[in-house]
Parts: C-alpha cells; sequence; structure tokens
C-alpha cells in the first residue's frame, strides 16, 4: 500500500476479489480451493480497504475502526432480522451466504484498523497488539468452554478477533525495526503465509478433513 497507488490498489484488489467471490457463489457445495480462495481475497481486500481509508484518505485509526464495528452490527442485525439465526451451520442458500460473505469482509478491515489502532495510535506496538487480541480472543473460548456462553455468539467474538490478533503478528513480523517489527520483510512475511495456506488448501482438498461426515 505504500510502494503502490492506494487507488490502483484497490482496484486490482477488488477485481481479484470480485472474480474469487463469482467462483465460490456458483458451486453448490464446498469446495477447498475454490472456498479458501475466496477467503483470501476478502482478507486482501478488507486490508486493501482499511488501509487506504487511513493511508489514502488520511482518516485515523480510531475513526475507521468505529466506522467499521459500526458497520459489522449493523449486518448482524440484518441478517438476524432476515434469517433468524447467524449460525453458520445454517448456511444453505444464496442470501445467507452473501450476510456471511459481507461479515468476513467487514471483519478483515475492522481487524486490519483495529490491530494499527492499537499498534500505532495506542502505542503498544505489534508484538503487544498481539497479546492483548489473544488474552482476549480466549475469553470467549473460556465463556463457552467453563459458562456455556451461547455458541454462536462465542463464535464470532472469537471469529473478529483473530482478525487483529493475525494481522498484529504479522505486522510484527514483517514491519522493520523502525516500525517496531522484527525487520523480515512483508514480501518475505506474505510468500510465508501464502506458502502455508496453499498446502492447508491442498491438505483439505485429499484429506477432505473439513467436511462434515453424513450420520446417515
Amino acid at each position: 500500500m505504500h510502494t503502490v497507488d492506494p487507488v490502483v490498489a484497490v482496484i486490482f484488489g477488488g477485481i481479484g476479489f470480485l472474480i474469487a467471490m463469482i467462483l465460490q457463489l456458483s458451486k453448490k457445495r464446498y469446495i477447498a480451493w475454490t472456498y479458501w480462495l475466496a477467503v483470501t481475497m476478502v482478507a486482501i481486500f478488507g486490508t486493501m480497504a482499511a488501509d487506504v481509508i487511513h493511508i489514502g484518505l488520511g482518516v485515523p485509526y480510531l475513526v475507521s475502526t468505529v466506522f467499521f464495528f459500526v458497520f459489522l452490527v449493523l449486518i448482524f442485525i440484518i441478517w438476524y432480522k432476515t434469517e433468524k439465526t447467524l449460525s453458520i451451520h445454517s448456511i444453505y442458500n444464496r442470501r445467507r451466504e452473501l450476510f456471511y460473505w459481507a461479515t468476513v469482509l467487514i471483519t478483515f478491515a475492522l481487524g486490519t484498523a483495529t490491530g494499527d489502532l492499537t499498534a500505532t495510535t495506542l502505542g503498544l506496538g505489534y508484538f503487544n497488539s498481539g497479546i492483548l487480541f489473544a488474552i482476549l480472543i480466549a475469553i470467549p473460548a473460556i465463556a463457552w468452554l467453563v459458562f456455556r456462553m451461547n455458541t454462536v455468539v462465542a463464535f464470532w467474538l472469537a471469529y473478529i478477533l483473530t482478525r487483529p490478533l493475525g494481522a498484529s503478528f504479522a505486522d510484527w513480523f514483517g514491519r522493520s525495526h523502525d516500525f517496531g517489527g522484527i525487520g523480515f520483510g512483508t514480501d518475505k512475511t506474505s510468500i510465508v503465509l501464502g506458502i502455508l495456506i496453499v498446502l492447508c488448501v491442498i491438505y483439505l482438498s485429499f484429506t477432505k478433513a473439513d467436511v462434515k461426515k453424513s450420520t446417515k
């Protein structure tokens, strides 16, 4: 985002996002590579959207974080009012799938903005921000295991927190020492993470380990 014109980057990211979504929505059942391609492109486009709002438009991270949070809450409200459920296990029609992908997109944008907010605006740094979100993500897990928190609520709380958690540690690895990172390099970090994603998708494609087995 710092070396490429933000508008150009978002345009190309948007094209990739649309292609991935068209492929995903054209499938009538779960296919590992199309689903995870869609997730990857949603992640890239959502991250770009958060970055361009700050870098390109100069919007403070606090403002963009609040904006994406409110937008996410509105999606959840409309989704629940329309479908009477937010469970990912009930996504069996196109409208629910669109609600799901809209939610995923906003969580990536929110996670990027929130991670940068705590790391830079609040001065925690990327590593400490990662630790903070690691602690926060444990809360819904403990609440579900110990206090029997509603499964859907626990899932979405944890899901939302994975975004700033991952973004904080990715930035800690990729950014230079001057920016509070360890200097591994954003390009190298992206390549390593990309390879890990491809390997995981290949594994899932062959083993079907993520496909729910029929009880019949």
